[in-house]
Formats: structure tokens, C-alpha cells, sequence
């Protein structure tokens, strides 16, 4: 499946297959993008005392961040969730901290809390819920992820951790494979959605996922969990972190394996074939380091590597079948970014300048070839932005950048060049109307200029407390390394230098409405997006060209209720239309409906019980084999139960059971989706338990 002859073999079903290519077989990288600081001030400081007692005071915010509304530094037993929600800094909608009621762009928060509470252990879990978004995994626990915003390709989501674009080179369409992303050193965890190239260029068109890693604070403090259960699972994690000065830090390690993941449905296997579990191991380590040298200068160091093996089923033979022996992907991903902060004017002119440095190395090896495939892809970016404060809550941004993509693998080695500038423009009048625009030029070495734009308007009524909100902006896809120089003449398929960027242009408006002082909130947001140039198949299948055209549009609606000081309740509801400008047909693997929901519920202070409802309608797919399209999927419930007790200030007992009622899906077609789990462990730290 991962192979030279099975990439080749999916180029040929996929563009024989739909007009837009959704394969989740083969992913892929881009040019440069927008830089967020390393290490943002964003969240308080961890808390020392239980959380009966009064959390310690907040620290002040930095000048360009705004300081929340009355209320943001309760309790959280005292607080709505919808508030709380509502004042969560966040850093992707503009790419420093702002309060979220101050943004306009659809926005979803998942803070660490958030992570410990339903247990979340990789970033597809996370993902699974969340309103805009249609999550397609190959089976379980490392099975390859593809993540579809609001209708757009899988490949036009921008992914960044602390501000490093991770986008691997040696993928061929140029989408994120989230599978491989562990969450265990998460703080917080943003998905921005619409169309983001105004400020992030290339493969924004559907949105921004940001990552924001574990920042050391206070005490010492460290952490421990170990993990148990079905499918021979066993997890672990371990960190420390802290500040003493002037000098912070964090340091985590996670392991997370899975021995018998049922993926391969029994109708695919040839008679007398038995099935053979998904295996997949993971480990993963980070570092975070920061040392103000002075009041103008500061450090920032970040470093984050995994070494990730998954054993599959792969297909060969023709008609393609499952193969009786295993096949093997491993992967090996290493990002850093090292940045310096310099401080003018009491801090009212912030120079960040950064080096992001990304190596991906995948090593394929498939039943039938003894040999393993392996391409390498390096990135690295040079970056300066400045923020600027022209007044309180009125900032100015400008930034350049120059990054270069690099691709070795079998026949071929590659190169790419991208040089960017950008400014943005960040208004807050009086408390009630925020305004953020920003402009962009890329200028590749391949395909020249490029420029894209964004507006986000956003007012809040008096009386009413209704936040009304809009955005409009343009974005663009860069064709990848192996799309415009890596050939496969065994099949007769050659790749296109003189391919185009794909483009879009879109906009979304919608409101919000507390109630109940915010203990309740309701709001919907209506979406639209047309793509042009869409990098597809030549009329002969022999190349790529830009042919494809594709609308998306829909809404995404919710209401959260904190009904008690121990109960609250969330649910999402998003209706999605993705059609095939050419043909009229839906777009593959994009369900026109999904509702989820999300109860917690503390019945004693140690105790908190959860359950998330989530429901997506049928789709339209192709099979396990790329060779048969137009089939209807259908539609997929599932429940899932968490809980944890706090044996003390610092251990915590945990359970949770997945697909509590078993249910038997695909997702995508071929592809067994794990069935009922149950999962136990311990989690302790020696302080500020989450």
C-alpha cells in the first residue's frame, strides 16, 4: 500500500476515480507560511492547591494581548463552560494570544484539561467531534488520517506546531497524516476554520490546525500516566516542567502501542485467509526551553521527535486482494524552531526571528517487495515578524520569510524555494468591534507570485450581548514536490512543472448568543467556499493538469449549556455540501451531516463522568482498491464513556470505553473501524493535577 508500485497504482485509481483527489494513501507538502512565536504567553500558570482552593492570581498578560472580561479568572466549578470558552485565549485566528470573544472566524479550543477529561490519545480522537470536520482513518491507532474542513480536500488544512509548519515533503498531494501525533504534551489545541492564506499562504484553503505545546511554569512539577486495555494496548507518559527565574521548561516522553487492531473486513480476504490485526507502536519526545536573557532579549527553543512503526494488510495481486503477510510503514519525524525575542519600547514593539527545521524519513515495506522504499524531506524556514501596538488592543503585524522544500527518494531528488511577506492589522473599538485583515504575497520559485488576503469583522451588540461575525478571504494549495517532478513511466503517468497553485475564494457569517449570564450559549454560522484550478488528471490519465472545480458550502450550529455547577452539556450540528463543480456529484468521503454531543458531569468533587454522542450520515466512497467509485458508505453512531477518580492531589484513577455499543462500521470503505474498547489506568503528578 505504501510502496513505488502501489503510489503509482493509486495515481491511476484516484484520477480515474473522482475529479478531486481524496486519496488518504498518499500525502504531501507545501510552501511557507505565517509564523506563530514558539512559545506564546497564552494560558495561567498551573494550579498548586487542590482544586477546592482559590487558584493562584494570573499573571499579567503581555501588552498586545487583551485582558479578558470580568469573570474570565473564576473557578471553573464557578464558571460556565460557555464563558469560559468565550474568554480562552487563543493565537491561530490572528497569530498572537487574543481573547476568542475578539475573534470572528469559526474557532474550536481544546485545552489540556479538555484532553485529560476525555482521554484523548492521539490527534484523531481529538479531531472526531469537532464541528466542521470529517475525520477518515484507516483503522485504528496509526492507521493513516486524513482530516476534511468544511468540505475542502485533505490536503488543505495547514498544520502547526508552536509554529512550525510540519508538512512532510515526502508525501505526494500535500495532506497532513495526523495519525502519528500524540497528545500527551498538548496545552492547547486550536482549529481554526475557513479560508487562512491572507496570513498562513499555502494550503489554508479549508483552515489552520495549531498545535500548542506544554509551556514549563512555576514549581517544578512532574507527571506520570501508564494505560491499559483492549486491542493489547499499552500507554505510558512521563514529563517535567517548570520555571525558576528568568528560565523555563518542559520536557515530555509518551509511548503509545496497540497489538491486535481488527482492520481488514473478512468479505475482502481470499477463502481460508484469516485476518491479521493492525499493529503500532509510537514514541515520542519533546522539549520546550525559554531564558529571557534581559528585559529586551529573549530565547526560545523548541524540539519535538517521533519514531512511529505501523504492520498492515496491504493489497496486491490484480483484482487487488489483502495480503497474507504483513506489511510495514515506519516513520521518523524530527521539527525544530529555535527563536529570539527582541523588546522595544516596554515591550510595545515585539521582534521575533526564527529558524524552523523539518526531516521526515518514511520507510515502506510491502509483502511482495523484499526492498523497503524510503524518501526523505527536509524543510527549513528563516523568519522575521514584528507586532507592533499602536494604541491598547490595536496591533500592527509585518513579517518575511524564506523557506526551502527538499524531496529524496527512489529516482528522484527535488527542490523548491518560497519567499513571503505579510501585514495584518488587528482593531478593537471600545470593547464591542474587533476588525482583523491581513495581506499576503508568496513568491515561489516555480510558479511565481502569488498574493492572498483576509477581512474578519466582528461586532458585540449592547443589551443583547449578541456577537454578529463575518470573514472573507482568498486561498491557495501550492502543487507539491512530487506532483511537479516525480515520474512513474511504468504506468505511463509524468509529473507537471508547469502545474498552477489550486485557489479559493471564501466566506462564512454567522452570530453567538449568550443567555443566562452565558451559562447557555447558541450560535450558527452559514460557509462558503469555491475552488478553482484544482490539480487533477490530464484528459489522457498520462499527467496532472489544473482542471478541477469544487463549491463547498454549509453551516455549523451549536449550543452549550453549563446547567450546573457539575453538569454541562455541548452539541454540534454540521450540515456540509461538497459537489464536483464539473460533475455535480458530491465530493468523496464528505458526509453531508454530523451531530455531536458532550455530556460532563462531576457527581463528587473527585469524580468526573463523561459521555460524547457522535453521529455521521453516509457518504460517497470508493473501494478498498481505488478501482470502483460512487459507492454510498453508510452512515456511522458511536458512544463513548469516560471517567476518572482523584485518589488524591496527586493520583488520579481513569477508565473509558469506546464504541460502547459495538457498533460495525467502515471508515473509509474496506477499512474496519475499531469496535467496543475498555481502557484503565493511572495518571499522577506531583502537583496541579488536571
Amino acid at each position: 500500500m505504501f510502496s513505488f508500485l502501489s503510489v503509482a497504482r493509486r495515481h491511476r485509481a484516484g484520477l480515474l476515480s473522482s475529479t478531486v483527489r481524496v486519496s488518504i494513501a498518499t500525502f504531501g507538502a507545501a510552501p511557507a507560511t505565517a509564523q506563530q512565536s514558539a512559545s506564546p504567553d497564552l494560558l495561567p500558570p498551573v494550579e498548586v492547591d487542590p482544586p477546592r482552593k482559590p487558584a493562584a492570581p494570573k499573571p499579567a498578560l503581555p501588552r498586545g494581548a487583551q485582558t479578558p472580561r470580568a469573570g474570565a479568572s473564576q473557578p471553573a466549578a464557578t464558571q460556565s463552560a460557555a464563558a469560559q470558552a468565550n474568554t480562552q485565549l487563543v493565537v491561530s485566528p490572528t497569530g498572537i494570544a487574543t481573547p476568542a470573544a475578539h475573534v470572528a472566524n469559526a474557532i474550536t479550543v481544546v485545552t489540556a484539561k479538555d484532553i485529560a477529561t476525555q482521554q484523548f490519545r492521539s490527534v484523531p480522537d481529538i479531531l472526531a467531534a469537532i464541528p466542521g470536520l470529517n475525520v477518515v482513518q484507516t483503522g485504528g491507532a496509526g492507521g493513516q488520517s486524513s482530516v476534511f474542513t468544511r468540505g475542502t480536500n485533505a490536503n488543505h488544512t495547514k498544520i502547526l506546531i508552536d509554529g512550525i509548519d510540519v508538512g512532510d515533503a515526502t508525501n505526494a498531494n500535500g495532506a497532513f497524516d495526523f495519525a502519528h501525533l500524540l497528545t500527551s504534551d498538548i496545552q492547547q489545541f486550536e482549529v481554526l476554520r475557513g479560508p487562512q492564506s491572507g496570513l498562513y499562504g499555502s494550503d489554508a484553503i479549508g483552515g489552520v490546525i495549531s498545535v500548542i505545546t506544554r509551556k514549563g511554569d512555576g514549581p517544578a512539577r512532574a507527571t506520570a500516566s501508564i494505560e491499559t486495555g483492549t486491542y493489547q494496548t499499552f500507554n505510558q507518559s512521563a514529563g517535567v516542567s517548570g520555571s525558576q527565574d528568568n528560565v523555563n521548561y518542559a520536557i515530555n516522553v509518551a509511548h503509545l502501542h496497540a497489538g491486535d487492531i481488527p482492520v481488514t473486513p473478512q468479505q475482502l480476504l481470499p477463502a481460508g485467509q484469516k485476518a491479521i490485526g493492525n499493529a503500532y507502536d509510537n514514541v515520542t519526545a519533546s522539549t520546550k526551553f525559554g531564558v529571557d536573557l534581559n528585559e529586551a532579549w529573549s530565547l526560545n527553543s523548541v524540539l519535538r521527535y517521533t519514531d512511529a512503526t505501523l504492520l498492515f494488510t496491504g493489497d496486491g495481486g490484480f483484482p487487488s486482494v489483502p495480503n497474507a503477510a504483513q506489511s510495514s510503514h515506519a516513520v521518523q519525524q524530527f521539527a525544530t524552531r529555535e527563536e529570539a525575542v527582541w523588546s522595544l519600547l516596554d515591550g510595545r514593539i515585539k521582534n521575533y526571528f526564527g529558524i524552523n527545521y523539518v526531516n521526515n524519513r518514511t520507510s515502506d515495506l510491502t509483502a511482495s517487495n523484499p526492498l523497503a522504499a524510503i524518501s526523505t524531506g527536509e524543510r527549513i524556514k528563516y523568519d522575521w515578524h514584528a507586532v507592533t501596538e499602536l494604541a491598547p488592543h490595536n496591533n500592527f503585524i509585518v513579517g518575511l520569510e524564506q523557506q526551502t522544500d527538499r524531496l529524496q527518494t527512489t529516482g528522484l531528488t527535488a527542490e523548491n524555494g518560497n519567499r513571503a511577506g505579510f501585514v495584518e492589522v488587528q482593531t478593537n473599538f471600545a470593547q464591542r468591534m474587533f476588525l482583523v485583515a491581513s495581506l499576503r504575497n508568496d513568491i515561489n520559485d516555480q510558479f511565481g507570485s502569488h498574493g492572498t488576503y483576509r477581512i474578519a469583522p466582528a461586532v458585540i451588540l449592547p443589551v443583547t450581548e449578541t456577537k454578529l461575525k463575518a470573514s472573507y478571504g482568498t486561498g491557495f494549495k501550492a502543487p507539491t514536490l512530487s506532483q511537479l517532478y516525480q515520474d512513474f513511466p511504468a504506468f505511463n503517468f509524468f509529473a507537471n512543472p508547469n502545474l498552477k497553485p489550486e485557489q479559493s475564494t471564501g466566506y462564512d457569517a454567522g452570530f453567538e448568543q449568550p443567555l443566562f449570564d452565558d451559562r447557555i450559549r447558541v450560535g450558527a454560522t452559514y460557509f462558503h467556499n469555491s475552488i478553482t484550478d484544482l490539480i487533477n488528471s490530464n484528459a489522457t490519465f498520462t499527467s496532472y493538469a489544473n482542471v478541477g472545480l469544487a463549491t463547498t458550502e454549509g453551516t455549523e450550529s451549536f449550543v452549550t449549556a453549563h446547567l450546573t455547577d457539575r453538569l454541562s452539556l455541548r452539541a454540534d450540528y454540521t450540515f456540509t455540501r461538497a459537489v464536483d463543480a464539473t460533475t455535480g456529484l458530491q465530493l468523496l468521503r464528505r458526509p453531508k451531516e454530523k451531530w455531536s454531543a458532550t455530556a460532563v458531569w462531576t457527581p463528587l468533587d473527585p469524580l468526573t463522568v463523561s459521555a460524547t454522542l457522535l453521529r455521521v450520515s453516509d457518504w460517497r466512497d470508493v473501494s478498498r482498491d481505488g478501482m470502483t467509485s460512487g459507492l454510498v458508505a453508510p452512515g456511522y453512531t458511536v458512544v463513548n464513556l469516560r471517567a476518572d477518580y482523584a485518589v488524591s492531589g496527586q493520583v488520579k484513577l481513569f477508565g473509558r470505553v469506546d464504541n460502547l455499543f459495538n457498533r460495525h462500521y467502515q471508515n473509509p470503505t474496506g477499512f474496519v473501524a475499531p469496535g467496543l474498547g475498555v481502557f484503565g489506568g493511572i495518571r499522577m503528578a506531583s502537583f496541579g493535577m488536571e
